[in-house]
């Protein structure tokens, strides 16, 4: 029988356990799919053999682990050494197959792939084996249920390697055999039924691994098979393909048109007659001028060389249309050369769908201004062209929407992009205006504006873009008013490529919005330093605090009624080695920027209330604390270790946040405010009366204390219009119960008037600048008898 004689010579191949196991076997393959089935099977088991090593690494870590006090330890290393070695070897022979017959298999590799992984199988199902053997008799309890729960994950990674069967029973039966002596050498009665326990899982398991090798084998076979039938059709729809279209053509040996078609007639727009008294080269000359297709077809022609797919353009009949041809030689019954045949199609459709396709490959689609792609190309060529010998100065204008996301927010995205397409026509608009410059998209509500030209021309453009998308905009009848800030650089003066000259640019650009938003600023070499010591001291403040360059100094806050230090306010210094202090106008904002003001804010509460908890116990401590942190919902929990951490009560701790905290604020913010102060720590606004100052947070979010600016007092003898705002503040505030605090008292004239108007306490250098903690007993001692003796400011400073 042929099914059975190909089982039996499959059988051959497969090596002895498969002769023994033809029940397992699926019918084989036919002869010319038998290679790649084996190759594919082969390829399949070593795959997962990759996955499968790392669970046999893993087993042999942990099990030196768990049995090194009980077991030999020679044997344990051994084990875990050869167990190492075996999956090292398979993974650089499996490697080493891969890369051999990466191009194709043969007969002679599959056979070795066999014997190879066959082989390993065996050597490592023997290893395993010896574990059992070894470990069970003189284990715990515990480690008993290890050793039987290993053993019975092992043989069940016989699944893993289950498209080669014999691979599977030669790892698999050397291990149920090792197990089952294992469990009875130590003669008990339940190792013995647990073994013949084990012996049926296993059976279970060899049975469902020898089905799972047959269906693996079968839906192999099938893909195989599939393949191979794909690739036959494959090949049919090609010849179909090639021999077929829309149109067929043929000329004589003279080059004149002997075969038309009607829808060749139609796609030329031209009668069969006319074209029967026409050569195709005549009909060719008749294209648009200077199209490739038609000069190579006219050669091929004249060479009588076949040519294929060539597109020609045709502006007779209906308009412009596009056909593709391809035609070759023919020979008579003679052998002469008796003229051309070959097929053509009308493809003008294609054609625009190709052009249109590609014309939205370099536009923006809501905009229709060229997009990114386009810039990076134009910009390229606009750099090296500048950089050349006596090259025109090129510019590059980045444009960023200012207020842009409060109207898309407010209003939808759909009027967000109506608004962007008005921004693009005044873009188009302007640079209209001026031929030398392109406008493109970049992305959001960022555009560009690549300038060629003198940089006072970009100049000038760059304030015509400020005030043209400054205008007013009509969005379905509603008024949207934005700006926009623009940021100028030049090449080759300020870079040669579009990566540079596009990132100096946006630092322009960032100094326009800094610098107040609505205008124009050009790249100059200051900008780049700043952005080059943002990042130095951005990688410098990790590493800093970390090695403890920083550190809190402490400014006291002083009563005004007793001239007695009632606090202080805990601030960041940092010392940089070979440079010295580092202003916190500099850290704050950067840490701000890159989220490590919180790890920040966590360091300087743990700190401040460590080194406050050794003061009197009058004495708070205030703790400046970033927006960012405050709104994190882990905040409460944070403070509240610190203080358990310490020992410093709760009442003594004040939490510092500015005003900024309630812009947009979330259900987390009023959270951590009400958490707090319900567990007795103090809230103090900060900065109070600049910036974003609401009269209603003071209603709407519970706070104990704000604290007045310094800019209220520094003018405080000479400008009335400053200490009738200090009044009114003091006014609402004791109506509130809520203590007030003025910084930035430096005289003693200020201090008494601020006394007589009775607020509650101030800092400042009249007192005493920020000291290191050391210097705390000595500032609660020393200020009082400074401020009863009236000192001048430079006494009490120093």
């Amino acid at each position: 029988m042929p099914g059975d004689a190909m089982r039996e010579r499959d059988g051959e191949k497969g090596g002895w356990l498969a002769r023994r196991l033809l029940w397992a076997v699926a019918e084989a393959p036919p002869e010319r799919y038998r290679l790649q089935v084996r190759a594919d099977l082969l390829d399949e088991t070593l795959k997962l053999a990759n996955i499968s090593a790392v669970t046999h690494f893993a087993v042999a870590v942990v099990l030196p682990i768990l049995f090194w006090d009980t077991a030999s330890r020679l044997y344990l290393a051994g084990l875990f050494a050869v167990v190492t070695m075996i999956i090292g070897l398979t993974l650089y022979t499996n490697r080493l197959y891969r890369r051999r017959y990466a191009d194709g298999v043969s007969e002679v590799g599959v056979a070795l792939g066999y014997r190879i992984s066959a082989g390993l199988a065996l050597a490592l199902g023997l290893t395993w084996a010896t574990m059992p053997i070894m470990l069970f008799a003189p284990a715990s309890n515990d480690q008993r249920l290890i050793i039987v729960a290993t053993a019975a994950g092992l043989i069940s990674d016989a699944y893993v390697v289950g498209p080669l069967l014999s691979v599977s029973f030669l790892f698999a039966v050397p291990l149920i055999l090792g197990s089952f002596v294992g469990l009875a050498r130590s003669g008990e009665g339940i190792a013995l039924s647990i073994g013949v326990l084990l012996v049926v899982y296993a059976i279970f398991v060899l049975a469902s691994v020898a089905r799972m090798s047959r269906l693996s084998l079968e839906r192999i076979h099938d893909r195989v098979r599939v393949e191979d039938q794909g690739q036959t059709i494959g090949l049919l729809l090609n010849e179909f393909e090639a021999n077929t279209s829309d149109w067929l053509w043929e000329t004589d040996e003279a080059g004149g048109l002997q075969h038309v078609s009607a829808r060749m007639a139609q796609a030329l727009g031209r009668t069969e007659e006319d074209l029967h008294s026409t050569s195709l080269a005549t009909l060719l000359g008749g294209g648009a001028p200077g199209d490739d297709g038609m000069a190579e077809i006219l050669a091929c022609l004249a060479a009588r060389e076949p040519f294929r797919e060539k597109l020609v353009a045709f502006t007779e009949g209906e308009g412009l249309r596009w056909l593709r041809l391809s035609g070759k030689p023919f020979q008579d019954r003679r052998g002469a050369f008796a003229g051309f045949r070959g097929v053509g199609s009308d493809v003008t459709a294609s054609r625009a769908a190709e052009e249109r396709i590609a014309y939205l490959a370099t536009r923006d689609a809501l905009t229709g201004l060229s997009n990114r792609a386009v810039f990076r190309d134009i910009a390229q060529t606009a750099c090296r062209a500048a950089a050349a010998p006596g090259g025109t100065p090129k510019s590059l204008l980045y444009l960023d929407l200012d207020g842009f996301k409060l109207v898309n927010d407010s209003a939808g995205h759909g009027a967000g992009d109506a608004l962007l397409r008005q921004v693009a026509d005044r873009i188009r608009a302007v640079t209209a205006a001026a031929p030398s410059a392109h406008g493109f998209r970049l992305g959001g509500d960022e555009f560009a504006i690549l300038h060629r030209g003198p940089v006072e021309a970009a100049e000038a453009l760059a304030q015509a873009c400020v005030a043209a998308l400054g205008e007013p905009y009509w969005i379905d009848g509603v008024r949207a008013e934005i700006g926009v800030s623009v940021g100028l650089a030049h090449a080759p003066r300020d870079a040669t490529d579009p990566e540079s000259l596009l990132r100096k640019a946006d630092l322009a650009l960032y100094t326009a919005k800094e610098s107040g938003k609505g205008r124009w600023h050009a790249f100059d070499a200051s900008l780049e330093r700043r952005a080059q010591r943002h990042r130095e001291l951005d990688a410098a403040m990790r590493p800093a605090l970390e090695n403890g360059e920083m550190a809190l100094h402490y400014q006291p806050l002083v009563s005004l009624a007793d001239e007695h230090v009632v606090g202080f306010e805990a601030l960041l210094r940092w010392t940089r080695p070979g440079e010295g202090a580092v202003s916190p106008a500099e850290t704050v904002p950067i840490a701000e920027s890159t989220g490590f003001v919180i790890e920040i804010g966590r360091w300087a509460l743990r700190t401040a209330c460590a080194e406050a908890a050794g003061w009197p116990e009058a004495l708070r401590v205030a703790v400046n604390i970033s927006s960012i942190h405050f709104r994190l919902p882990g905040f409460v929990a944070e403070v509240e270790a610190a203080l358990q951490a310490t020992g410093l009560a709760p009442n003594r701790l004040e939490i510092e946040i500015t005003e900024t905290i309630f812009l947009g604020s979330t259900p987390s913010v009023i959270e951590n405010l009400r958490r707090l102060r319900a567990s007795g720590v103090r809230i103090a606004l900060d900065d109070f009366g600049t910036g974003f100052s609401s009269l209603s947070y003071l209603t709407q979010f519970p706070v104990d204390k704000i604290k007045i600016d310094r800019a209220f007092v520094r003018d405080l003898i000479h400008r009335r219009e400053c200490l009738t705002v200090i009044e009114a503040i003091m006014v609402i505030a004791r109506d509130l119960a809520i203590d007030v605090t003025v910084e930035g008292v430096e005289t003693v004239q200020q201090a008494e008037l601020l006394r007589l108007k009775r607020c509650n306490s101030a800092q400042g250098f009249l007192y005493s600048p920020a000291r290191p903690a050391r210097e705390v007993p000595g500032l609660i001692e020393s200020i009082p008898l400074k401020a009863r003796r009236a000192l001048p400011p430079q006494a009490s400073a120093a």
